[in-house]
């Protein structure tokens, strides 16, 4: 699935940086589960979906729908590394139901390799602040967020940009400077709402000078797992078996785990219409919990 950058000035923007080549096959070795003692199943779902996310304040977690799906472009990276990086996100998100933009499409996913990553990010928010912080409620998170994904010295830093619409239809349903007011349903109640909330486009820069100690897989999936959810670049994941931590623990997994695989299933699976944000995430654990069980009981993998 070839796909690509639509607006040049990000091709301009990529600092010059040194490719990065694909990496080896991991080699056969045995990931240890992590266990977090004194604390059920339950438990630990509930804790992770709870930390793993951060939506805009007063909002329930975005998905990506099929308007407009994602279209995945990967900047400053060698050839076929660009192109396996795209394949294998647009390969996670059409296991999701998402559908993949065709080449030529204009990115929606837009991923960033650089050496100067700090001043790459920084130029893109200030050449551009409203991609970053588009005007209505429920774009972003906050203005210091914004900071931080700029001053970060993480090796992998995103932003995400959701937007409101009607559940039924997908129109818009926030008020967008210059435009009409939306005509919303009102259907609902006091704990539902016809109001969802969509992904319209994440950025995910990617520092090359700290990329020592992991492979290609591990980061393409790293990739792939924070740009299909508004993940926390601040949450404390230590205790649990997720790809997020291998930066911190490079043994901990080859790929996305069954872990992520279920918090993601769960995410794209629920109903979420709750009215509540903390309703939303408690419907996504609950999935996530039953599959996890389900697991278990079957004995297709081991427990974590």
């Amino acid at each position: 699935m070839r796909s690509g950058l639509a607006a040049a000035s990000l091709f301009a923007l990529a600092l010059a940086a040194p490719g990065l080549a694909r990496a080896q096959e991991p080699p056969d070795t045995t990931v240890q589960d992590i266990v977090v003692l004194g604390t059920s199943l339950r438990e630990q779902v509930e804790a992770f979906s709870d930390t793993v996310v951060a939506p805009p304040r007063g909002h329930g977690p975005a998905r990506w729908s099929d308007r407009p799906g994602v279209c995945v472009g990967v900047v400053n990276l060698q050839r076929d590394a660009a192109q396996d990086m795209a394949d294998r996100v647009s390969e996670v998100a059409l296991g999701l139901g998402i559908p993949v933009g065709e080449p030529g499409c204009s990115a929606n996913v837009v991923i960033i390799a650089s050496n100067e990553a700090s001043t790459l990010t920084a130029a893109l928010v200030e050449q551009n602040l409203g991609a970053f912080r588009p005007n209505y409620w429920g774009a972003s998170r906050s203005r210091d967020d914004l900071r931080r994904f700029i001053t970060s010295d993480a090796p992998v830093r995103w932003w995400h940009i959701s937007m409101p619409v009607d559940s039924e239809t997908g129109d818009i349903a926030v008020r967008l400077p210059g435009y009409l007011p939306p005509t919303v349903r009102t259907l609902g109640s006091r704990i539902t709402t016809p109001i969802r909330n969509d992904l319209r486009r994440v950025y995910v820069i990617i520092d090359l000078n700290q990329l020592s100690g992991v492979t290609f897989p591990q980061l393409v999936d790293y990739v792939a797992m924070v740009a299909l959810f508004q993940a926390d670049p601040d949450a404390d994941l230590s205790a649990f078996p997720t790809i997020l931590n291998v930066f911190d623990n490079p043994t901990i997994a080859f790929g996305l785990t069954d872990w992520d695989q279920d918090y993601l299933d769960a995410l794209y699976g629920s109903k979420m219409n709750q009215r509540r944000p903390g309703a939303q995430t408690s419907a996504v654990a609950s999935m996530m919990y039953r599959d996890r069980r389900q697991t278990e009981a079957t004995g297709d993998t081991p427990a974590d």
